[in-house]
């Protein structure tokens, strides 16, 4: 599990994280409305394979984004526990996804604070 202070609201962090995946293409993270609520946004985050109607989606891992106040959220990334071959090499890129997030959001932890 990753876990660092980044600047902004849990919304906002989101929205920066969706546009990582995007970025990514391999990837997709969301938020799960039914698993959320007024100070945490948990997001779902999955490999995608396949397109127009046939999207396979694989579960790699979530996200929490809690608000700390002050414009300030907690960013908690834990990967799916793998349990077969396949989705072991998956967690690779999980891994590789939650890293640019930590450097994107981080970074802009360190350059507010200088």
């Amino acid at each position: 599990m990753v876990e660092f202070t980044a600047p902004g609201s849990p919304t906002t962090i989101a929205a920066g994280i969706e546009q990582c995946a995007v970025a990514q293409g391999n990837v997709s993270a969301l938020v799960v409305p039914w698993e959320s609520d007024r100070r945490t946004l948990s997001m779902a985050v999955t490999a995608v394979k396949g397109e127009g109607w046939a999207i396979e989606h694989t579960n790699l891992g979530t996200i929490q984004l809690t608000d700390l106040g002050g414009e300030r959220t907690r960013v908690a990334i834990a990967g799916a526990h793998p349990d077969h071959p396949e989705t072991q090499k998956l967690a690779v890129l999980f891994e590789r996804f939650a890293q640019q997030v930590q450097k994107q959001f981080q970074s802009a932890t360190h350059a507010g604070q200088e």
